[in-house]
């Protein structure tokens, strides 16, 4: 890596090498690759001088943050196999997300409810996020990852568990929450672990394309067996909890050893007395400025996300008079458009640039949308739909790594599970908006209403401070 002119000191002395060798099993020279401090920078990139100068003056050198020994994911056995297992559990969030889509048409046939009741399953998660928002510096603290592990799984095995018993109503709304509160605990956890090692652009690119890889399997798992097996809706979750099931088993074990003491010891805090972690992280710039913009860029993306494969069934059928498979099928198309994004256009976004790719990939989304909503004929509407998803795919992960480039260490976990709890209510809203509108106007509101989202994501992702591609 080249060396920074920003770098200000490095106090090796400093770094407590047995915890990091606690909580990774590794010993430090086999596993870590240490590069300088940058004044809040992990990869010394290159950003707007503005907001240099300012968050330099915000976070000078300590001793706990001087060297950070940044890991790679292959770089340890334990570290595969951590890595294995926050990828299946970012597969099942994936799985849950993209299962509403296909199951909305069936849950209104079943309960026999208008479709501003069945929008209340999007509103369900939110409470879920928002709790999860609140508790993750302090689980991190007491539990570790060790047991933000059990909590995600136990709540997804629960939650599929109980939806499978297809209860009323009511009781289902409340159990979406209990999902919620496991997709929102864990995918902080995980997307600020994953933002620590070494190269994370592409592991982060990784990790969401495996998210999209269960958000393919999930509709098109739940169209086969509804529509094609003639099977009750509610046997979809058993696949669910098999999901769930492995997740428990797995992600658990892979931190056994990453415990509350262990992640207090690799996260010390300074001699001083300083201002909360919250506190420094939403209300003190610069990192208020960072985290805020990133915020509001998940709410508008994960609301357009979950609206777009929430609805396009229930679109597809009704406005465009597809069969019930080809419309199911036709959320699927979007998901896998969204994994193989992931995965082929995270490997182009560092190259090009984080900021200037996400506004080429939105004015792409743009242009798509405008195709699906003019031209009224079901096969140009599942090509379009499919290649939204491809364009779209890679605007979470790259908002993820915003944060952590842009972001000192010890602000990661509550910069990051803010943002995720803002997404999620994106994630409610406006899929429920789009239920209450489509109850008075038809289905056809989509297309209006997601454009008007991509104009939101394009305004918001303009405001963001520059950061420059990761020098090597």
């Amino acid at each position: 890596m080249a060396p920074s002119s920003s770098v200000q000191r490095i106090e090796l002395q400093q770094l407590s090498f047995s915890s990091i060798e606690r909580e990774h099993g590794t010993k430090y020279g086999e596993a870590f690759t240490p590069i300088a401090y940058t004044g809040g920078h992990r990869d010394g990139s290159s950003q707007s001088p503005e907001f240099s100068r300012r968050e330099h003056a915000e976070y000078p050198s300590t001793p706990d943050d001087a060297v950070l020994a940044m890991q790679k994911w292959n770089s340890s056995r334990s570290n595969v196999v951590r890595t294995v297992a926050v990828f299946w559990s970012l597969l099942v969030m994936g799985a849950n997300d993209a299962s509403y889509g296909a199951i909305i048409p069936y849950l209104g046939k079943y309960y026999d409810l208008p479709y501003s009741f069945t929008s209340l399953i999007f509103l369900a998660p939110f409470i879920g996020h928002t709790l999860s928002a609140i508790l993750n510096n302090s689980l991190h603290e007491s539990v570790g990852r060790r047991g933000i592990a059990v909590i995600c799984s136990v709540c997804h095995l629960a939650s599929y568990v109980a939806i499978s018993l297809h209860p009323p109503y009511p009781a289902l709304v409340f159990i979406y929450m209990l999902a919620g509160l496991g997709n929102g605990i864990g995918d902080a956890a995980w997307n600020s672990w994953v933002g620590s090692l070494a190269d994370s652009s592409h592991v982060i690119s990784l990790m969401h394309a495996c998210y999209g890889v269960g958000a393919v399997l999930s509709p098109m798992t739940a169209t086969v067996m509804i529509s094609k097996a003639q099977l009750p809706w509610h046997t979809f979750y058993y696949f669910m909890a098999g999901l769930a099931m492995v997740e428990l088993v797995l992600t658990p074990s892979a931190f056994w050893s990453a415990t509350g003491s262990a992640y207090r010891e690799e996260n010390p805090k300074g001699p001083e007395p300083r201002e909360s972690i919250v506190h420094e992280t939403l209300f003190k710039l610069p990192s208020a400025r960072v985290t805020w913009l990133c915020a509001v860029f998940a709410l508008g993306y994960v609301g357009l996300e979950v609206s777009l494969g929430g609805w396009i069934v229930t679109f597809m059928l009704q406005v465009r008079h597809g069969e019930e498979f080809a419309s199911g099928m036709t959320a699927t198309g979007f998901w896998a458009g969204l994994a193989l994004g992931r995965v082929a256009l995270g490997l182009v976004t560092p190259r090009v640039g984080e900021k200037l790719a996400v506004m080429l990939y939105l004015g792409a989304a743009v242009c798509l949308q405008l195709l699906f909503w003019l031209i009224p004929e079901f096969f140009v509407s599942a090509i379009t739909v499919s290649l939204q998803g491809f364009f779209l795919g890679p605007l979470f992960p790259t908002m993820m790594v915003a944060i952590t480039k842009l972001l000192p260490r010890h602000l990661h976990v509550s910069a990051i599970g803010f943002a995720i709890a803002l997404g999620g209510s994106g994630a409610a809203v406006l899929p429920f908006v789009i239920g209450a509108q489509a109850q008075r106007h038809g289905v056809q509101v989509l297309s209006p209403i997601l454009l008007g989202a991509l104009a939101f994501l394009l305004l918001t992702w303009s405001f963001l401070p520059n950061f420059g591609r990761k020098h090597d």
